[in-house]
């Protein structure tokens, strides 16, 4: 009777692919981590940029509005404010 027959060649296949297996699952669970700490960093990079250039639209935007201040405090839309003639008394 010999070792090598067929049998024992695919219980030594099948016993070396469940190995690989079980590394490569370890391998994964150990690198889920890393994935996750990575994809948060990422996503904390990108929120910070959008919110720096939303800052310097705002601030852009600032600079522009002081010309318009000018002009809506001296009218209000639509109606002259006049003193009037006659006080209200006191009551």
């Amino acid at each position: 009777m010999t070792v090598f027959n067929k049998r024992n060649a695919l219980l030594g296949y099948l016993t070396l692919e469940v190995l690989k297996r079980r590394r490569r699952g370890k391998q994964l669970r150990r690198k889920a981590p890393k994935v996750a700490l990575f994809s948060f960093l990422g996503l904390a990079s990108l929120i910070a940029a959008v919110g720096i250039v939303a800052v310097l639209l705002k601030r852009r935007g600032d600079d522009e509005l002081p010309e318009l201040e000018d002009d809506l405090e001296s009218e209000i839309l639509g109606e002259y404010v006049t003193a009037g003639a006659e006080s209200i008394p006191a009551t």
